[in-house]
């Protein structure tokens, strides 16, 4: 159990900007298997959002607390897959080749197609979390906060256990948690992330909602996983956090279709 827990910090520490504590240490081991616990790790992402939202709403409106929400989460997370999404953009819409697309995604500069994809993405988050809360209540805005964090999170490790990093940079920051993932570590990953649909459940959500929001998250991130293997052979970090980004986006708006 103290290994386990000692996974589930370096997984934290990794992920998160949250502090951890010091007998955590870390190795290249330690963050290879941390994997299995990112979509536990998206969970605590999700509260803390949730925490934030629900502060907020008690001295704002609820669009500035959504506001304030999506702010913490990125805060929280020192925009790491927000980052992500900005370089898979910029790679894939300005490289016509693989080893083009590669070299962009590693640049450090932000690009036209990056920042674009970050104005979309964000303004349809905004906006769905907006629609839930607006017609369905805080309680319902508040589980799918948790379940879309968690559940896109599982999302993105999924590529990790199907895909291979196609890197060849050792250095590279996220080459040891991008390591083929163990069935073990990947069954672990999904009973969390799955069972991070019951917040929606408890919440009152119906089970059609609740398929829909999943079955919107798991086209998108099929779409993205196939689209990555024809253009670059399969993943790097940056993929992974486009996949969760985009893939919560998709969970926001299934869940809003099926309500």
């Amino acid at each position: 159990m103290l290994n386990e827990l000692r996974l589930f910090f370096t997984a934290v520490q990794f992920f998160t900007r949250l502090p951890v504590p010091a007998w955590v240490g870390h190795s290249s081991h330690q963050l290879e298997q941390s994997s299995r616990y990112l979509p536990l790790v998206g969970m605590l992402v999700g509260l803390g959002a949730v925490a934030v939202l629900w502060l907020g709403t008690l001295l704002l409106p609820l669009p500035l607390a959504i506001a304030l929400s999506m702010a913490a989460s990125i805060l929280m997370t020192g925009a790491f897959h927000e980052d992500g999404l900005s370089d898979y953009a910029d790679g894939m819409g300005g490289g016509h080749s693989r080893e083009k697309i590669l070299a962009i995604m590693k640049d450090s500069r932000v690009g036209a197609y990056g920042v674009i994809a970050l104005i979309i993405v964000l303004l349809l988050k905004y906006q769905s979390l907006q629609a839930i809360g607006a017609s369905h209540g805080l309680w319902l805005l508040c589980a799918a906060l948790v379940s879309a964090h968690s559940f896109s999170r599982l999302l993105a490790a999924s590529l990790i256990r199907t895909q291979d990093y196609v890197r060849n940079d050792d250095s590279a920051r996220a080459r040891p948690a991008a390591l083929r993932m163990s069935l073990g570590s990947f069954v672990i990953a999904a009973l969390t992330g799955f069972a991070s649909l019951l917040f929606l459940s408890e919440a009152g959500a119906s089970p059609a909602a609740i398929a829909g929001a999943a079955s919107a998250a798991l086209l998108a991130r099929a779409w993205l996983a196939r689209h990555l293997k024809q253009r670059l052979g399969g993943y790097t970090g940056d993929c992974l956090g486009a996949v969760q980004q985009l893939s919560e986006i998709a969970f926001y708006l299934g869940l809003i279709a099926c309500l």
